[in-house]
């Protein structure tokens, strides 16, 4: 944890969607979606088993500029996006293959973000320059900077203004054209909010876990598919980086979310993944796990109970001191310093002296009155929630990215649980139907778009 007020996402390629409550995996269920890695989806299509490519042709190879429906996209662009996302993310260096695989990922979204944009504006709707010029002004906030500090940041990490506009313009475009297009005709049932309302009485107090999975399938033979997902599994306990990041190799729909399940309860997992999940710890993963028809790595990122409160549901109000080491501190130094921090550390008496004595040592003071416990690391969370009111945890950090502390400087617990308001229920099955839309026009635009590559 970098900071108690870290910088908010950026949109879609920001990483996974939060949970929109706790009605939203019984929402998910009643909605009718189907998964897009359906079985035999690709029946129709005739496709033989023992295919032969003609040519040499290799998927994976793009040229630089894309020309779609007449409006160009570079390389350039493509580079600039692939450095943004690559800061905002705080990726490590990327393998070659690793990088190609980032790029077209890119290139594909660069080339949804231009055909939202016409769509949008073939239905008269436009966003001018001063609602993209907010919405920079907005996300810069979100990374702690104004506008001006934002556009140098954004050419020294190798991005541009123009990159970050474009994607800011395609939402709020595709906002509005789904705004006048799909929204006004989505229309959502008392019976059907009723039955979720219901369901969800009749489920309190049983346990829900948040998990994100890796799917390696077996269709290719059990023993190749044993094998990538041990090698995946190995990779993933090293901890360099993130589970969302190994969930592009996934062979499963979600690898575009993160391979992200959201809120689901055990009777609707297969039963090793349901063992699994009641047996694991927030933060821990387990796999491989074999199960029909290939393998399944599980990482459990939350757990909760329907309808019941929850003390990391607590809202805490937090002073963050820190102290940072300049380069070229000695192992010895360094030592020293963390243990006159950890001295002051134990004599404050308060978040009103945590100042006085945040100036003593000459450390920072950060505050932020809205943290949740559950969105602490898990080791913070057992600490703080034993904390009494102006008690400070123990020093934790690392000499790279500094020491701190946090002081409790208030709680409020949360409410007892109680079902969502209708409405809200409501708003999210509504939500839910206009994304499904959204998605189903968003492919009819690509199978009409014309896209050249140069």
């Amino acid at each position: 944890m970098k900071s108690l007020t870290k910088a908010a996402g950026l949109g879609r390629w920001m990483g996974v969607a939060a949970s929109l409550g706790i009605a939203t995996a019984l929402v998910a269920q009643t909605a009718g979606q189907q998964p897009d890695d359906a079985p035999n989806s690709a029946a129709n299509l005739n496709i033989p088993a023992d295919a032969q490519i003609l040519g040499n042709a290799d998927p994976n190879v793009r040229k630089p500029t894309a020309i779609v429906n007449d409006a160009v996209i570079t390389g350039t662009d493509v580079d600039q996006r692939v450095a943004l996302i690559k800061a905002a993310n705080e990726m490590p260096d990327l393998s070659p293959e690793d990088l190609e695989r980032l790029r077209l990922q890119i290139l594909r979204q660069l080339i949804d973000e231009t055909l939202e944009i016409q769509e949008a504006k073939a239905n008269e709707i436009n966003v001018t320059p001063a609602e993209v010029n907010q919405g920079f002004a907005r996300v810069s906030r979100n990374f702690q900077k104004t506008p001006d500090q934002m556009r140098e940041y954004l050419n020294a990490i190798g991005s541009s203004e123009r990159s970050l506009k474009l994607q800011i313009e395609a939402e709020l475009a595709w906002q509005r054209y789904l705004g006048q297009q799909v929204e006004p005709f989505v229309n959502v049932g008392e019976e059907e909010v009723q039955a979720i309302l219901d369901r969800l009485k009749s489920q309190e107090g049983q346990p829900e876990y948040h998990l994100q999975e890796i799917y390696v399938s077996g269709a290719g033979g059990m023993e190749a598919a044993a094998a990538k997902a041990q090698a995946l599994m190995d990779e993933i306990k090293k901890g360099e980086r993130p589970f969302s990041y190994f969930a592009q190799f996934s062979d499963a729909s979600t690898k575009a979310t993160g391979g992200d399940l959201g809120w689901v309860q055990a009777d609707v997992l297969p039963a090793e993944l349901a063992r699994a999940a009641q047996e694991m710890e927030i933060g821990q993963v387990a796999g491989p796990i074999q199960n029909s028809g290939g393998f399944s790595i599980v990482y459990l990122a939350d757990e909760r109970k329907v309808l019941t409160a929850d003390p990391r549901d607590a809202r805490l109000s937090l002073r963050q001191l820190t102290i940072q080491f300049p380069s070229g501190t000695t192992q010895a130094q360094a030592s020293a310093r963390a243990a006159q921090f950890a001295e002051a550390a134990k004599e404050i008496k308060g978040c009103g002296d945590a100042t006085t004595v945040a100036g003593r040592i000459g450390a920072q003071v950060v505050d932020n009155d809205q943290v949740r416990v559950r969105d602490l690391p898990p080791q913070l969370q057992q600490i703080l929630l034993k904390m009494s009111i102006g008690e400070a945890t123990p020093p934790f950090g690392s000499p790279s990215e500094g020491v701190r502390t946090l002081v409790l400087c208030g709680r409020d617990d949360p409410q007892s649980g109680q079902l969502p308001d209708p409405s809200q229920v409501q708003g999210q099955l509504e939500q839910q139907r206009v994304n499904l839309r959204a998605q189903q026009m968003l492919r009819d635009l690509r199978r009409d778009a014309i896209v050249e590559y140069r």
